[in-house]
């Protein structure tokens, strides 16, 4: 993977892709945002990506899921996209789109194309711990931004709580938000991975 220099990587466009109609990502500069509206599938590609496709049928909840037909197909374009582009594509821990595209677990050494991280969005200020995997291509991963670290216990959980301390279950919306600093964490992630 050709790495470039950092400074290179400032003003370079980024793609967001399957971004929420309210999205947080609409607050930044310097992006192309694909939501519903603008649809994914259009994008023309020739940047690198932060792609947040459907996972309702990939997660641990998936049962309780409800995918309009050619959902599910989403997120393995998206992983094609990442993996041609460069960028980064954030799922629920455990997807099982990571065994499906035969992507690296995170921990594993990476696969050619990219390497994984699991990550807390709670790091990030997210109400709920919410753990994602995140598969970066692109870049190797000695260059990626600084991650925070924030201890403590989220307020909220995302399902039902089983500690001792019950915690309250956070609603469907806000557990889907992407934090601010979250997204200007994987916008600046992407822009620094180069592929070709």
């Amino acid at each position: 993977m050709p790495i470039r220099p950092e400074n290179k990587s400032i003003n370079r466009p980024v793609a967001v892709l399957f971004a929420c109609k309210d999205s947080i990502y609409k607050t930044f500069s310097g992006i192309e945002l694909y939501d519903a509206e603008r649809n994914a599938k259009t994008f023309p590609g020739h940047m690198p990506v932060v792609a947040h496709p459907p996972c309702g049928s990939w997660g641990r909840l998936r049962r309780f899921a409800r995918p309009v037909p050619g959902e599910h197909e989403l997120s393995i374009w998206a992983v094609e996209q990442v993996q041609k582009w460069g960028g980064v594509l954030e799922h629920p821990s455990y997807s099982l789109l990571w065994q499906h595209m035969n992507l690296p677990k995170p921990g594993d050494p990476g696969n050619g194309c990219g390497w994984s991280l699991s990550v807390p969005q709670f790091w990030w200020g997210h109400q709920a711990n919410k753990s994602t995997w995140l598969y970066v291509c692109g870049l190797e991963r000695r260059s990626c931004p600084d991650i925070p670290f924030r201890l403590g216990e989220a307020m909220y959980v995302i399902g039902g709580s089983k500690s001792r301390r019950p915690r309250p279950t956070l609603s469907k919306s806000k557990r889907e938000r992407t934090p601010f600093e979250f997204a200007q964490w994987l916008i600046e992630l992407a822009r620094r991975c180069f592929v070709g």
